[in-house]
């Protein structure tokens, strides 16, 4: 399997991780529920990587559980920000390099302010992109609190 920047990132600090792959449709709209779906994962495990804006130039990357949406006010006020919206796709693409669907919040083009729901505290392991679709990263939420200087805060709403 060949190294994605998240991998690398997360060798580079020598953070233990396991690697899940799938073969993903490219019909699949929602990916992280295709991910969890396909290695039968429980979705509160599996997170999302958004990336959001302040609407002027700041960009953050917000970690929810697939089924769940991003309250952008609350991320927002987690960020210090007056207001949050979801970053251009362009943006989202350009800033971490990644593919829509493969955004990993590891190993980015730009390392950006991370704020991650509190439900990511809650299973011993989580599951986030590993930088391409069809690829997910198995981790401690500690490990990916402490290598990624995240926030936790509730910004995950139904």
């Amino acid at each position: 399997m060949a190294a994605t920047p998240a991998t690398t990132f997360l060798k580079s600090k020598k953070i233990a991780f396991d690697l899940l792959e799938y073969a993903h449709d490219p019909r699949a709209e929602a990916y992280g529920l295709e991910a969890a779906e396909k290695l039968g994962l429980d979705p509160e495990s599996v997170f999302k990587t958004l990336v959001v804006s302040d609407g002027a130039k700041a960009h953050a990357l917000a970690l929810v559980p697939v089924a769940r949406k991003l309250g952008l006010p609350l991320a927002a006020k987690a960020l210090g920000w007056k207001r949050a919206e979801m970053g251009d796709k362009a943006d989202a693409q350009r800033l971490t390099g990644y593919v829509l669907g493969g955004i990993s919040p590891f190993g980015g083009k730009r390392p950006l302010p991370v704020v991650a729901d509190t439900a990511l505290l809650l299973p011993e392991r989580i599951h986030v992109s590993g930088g391409r679709r069809g690829l997910e990263i198995r981790l401690a939420p500690a490990d990916l609190v402490a290598a990624l200087g995240a926030v936790v805060d509730p910004i995950a709403v139904d």
